[in-house]
C-alpha cells in the first residue's frame, strides 16, 4: 500500500493519500483549496546513512536544473567503484 506525497500547485499545499489497490478510485484534490492542479513529489527517506568504506561519508550536492530557480540535489553515496 503505498503512500504518495503531492503538492498543489495553486497554493502549494503539501499532502499524501495512501493507494489500496490499483483499481481504487481516489480524490485527488488539494485538501486545502480544492485544486486539481497538483504535482506528485519525491518523498523523503527517514532512515539514517553511516559511514561507508574507507570512513568515506555520504555526500550531498545541491545544483541548478531546468534554468531559473529550480535546484536539485544528488546523494553521493561511498561504495566500490565500478
Amino acid at each position: 500500500m503505498p503512500i504518495f506525497e503531492f503538492r498543489c500547485l495553486e497554493c502549494g499545499n503539501m499532502f499524501e493519500r495512501l493507494f489500496i489497490g490499483s483499481d481504487e478510485k481516489v480524490d485527488l484534490s488539494c485538501p486545502g483549496c480544492q485544486s486539481a492542479h497538483l504535482e506528485r513529489v519525491v518523498s523523503r527517506t527517514n532512515h539514517s546513512i553511516g559511514v561507508g568504506p574507507g570512513g568515506n561519508q555520504p555526500r550531498i550536492t545541491e545544483k541548478s536544473c531546468g534554468g531559473g530557480s529550480n535546484r536539485c540535489m544528488t546523494l553521493d553515496l561511498p561504495g566500490h567503484a565500478r
